[in-house]
């Protein structure tokens, strides 16, 4: 009972500042497992055509839960001198109330400044579509005193789904050993309200890291310490954290603000490579959200032997 008024009593605030509303992104802990997402430059960094599909649950301990999907491909193609991409995400907040799809296009060009640098430019088109199912809500006129919510609403349903178009951009710098890129998503910042005008912000990310290899009879070894930042609004994310990898197995650690611990752990073998993460909650919702677990898995395919003018990205996986 008391959990159905809350949410009335929210959307009854929602109602009341409308003109006033921002909608935020949704988030994936492997960001470099989810390259597409994070930066349009990364179309193609691989050379070869590579899928990658992300599942994240987010605090399944509270009711409502948010669930996110998302599959990409990429590859590059000589004759365009850059890199192709398209990306499908879906994103569901409040026990599927409100659903959101995106549908990325997204090209990026290559240039080799010297022997050992090289950057990329990428420009991102989006179409989105996001909607409510207003079976799914709660108001105030279907609450009987004494035995909750029984009674049809008569409120009438207004707008029920929105759809735009947006646009992003993207610049990647790296070598052999270290890395480091912008991104600027939404620049067009599409109306998504229901009830109003419902902007959503411009998020700017800057990430960097470099990895530093190790000697070992067990294989390849590295170090790669990382950092993320991002911004939307008022909300601000700073990342710290490093990546272990031995062979096959790769190892991570980040702390996320006061916000989170994560932890890794990730197999990449030959063309494939999967990974989980746990957020630990450390800030006051600790005990009620269960964490967020988060899969990735990434498959890389074969294609003609490489040109040496062009370089991939030697940064994490995960």
């Amino acid at each position: 009972m008391l959990k159905r008024l809350f949410i009335a009593f929210g959307l009854v605030i929602c109602a009341g500042f409308s003109e006033n509303l921002y909608a935020q992104d949704p988030e994936f802990t492997q960001f470099y497992a989810n390259p597409l997402y994070l930066n349009p430059a990364f179309a193609g960094t691989a050379r070869c055509p590579r899928i990658c599909m992300n599942y994240r649950n987010q605090w399944p301990g509270i009711s409502g839960t948010f669930v996110t999907y998302s599959a990409s491909y990429d590859q590059h193609i000589d004759g365009i001198a850059g890199g192709v991409g398209l990306l499908f995400t879906n994103d569901r907040a409040g026990q599927a109330t409100i659903n959101t799809t995106n549908i990325s296009g997204m090209y990026s060009y290559q240039l080799n400044i010297t022997r050992e640098f090289s950057m990329k430019f990428g420009i991102q088109a989006t179409y989105a579509q996001k909607s409510v199912d207003w079976s799914k809500l709660n108001f105030g006129d279907m609450i009987d005193p004494r035995r909750g919510f029984i009674y049809n609403t008569n409120e009438v349903p207004n707008v029920t789904s929105r759809s735009n178009v947006d646009i992003s951009t993207g610049i990647l710098g790296y070598s052999r050993r270290y890395f480091f890129g912008f991104a600027w998503h939404h620049i067009t910042q599409p109306d998504e309200g229901f009830l109003g005008v419902s902007k959503l912000p411009s998020k700017y990310t800057g990430h960097a890291g470099m990895v530093i290899p190790i000697g070992g009879r067990y294989g390849e070894s590295s170090f790669s310490p990382n950092v993320l930042f991002q911004k939307q609004q008022d909300f601000q994310q700073l990342n710290l954290g490093m990546y272990f990898t031995k062979g096959p197995l790769v190892g991570g650690a980040w702390y996320r603000g006061r916000d989170s611990f994560i932890l890794l752990v990730g197999f990449q073998q030959d063309l494939f490579k999967l990974g989980y993460s746990y957020d630990l909650t450390v800030s006051k919702l600790t005990n009620a959200t269960a964490g967020s677990h988060e899969l990735s898995f990434q498959m890389q395919f074969e294609c003609k032997p490489k040109k040496k003018k062009f370089r991939t990205v030697s940064c994490p996986s995960f």
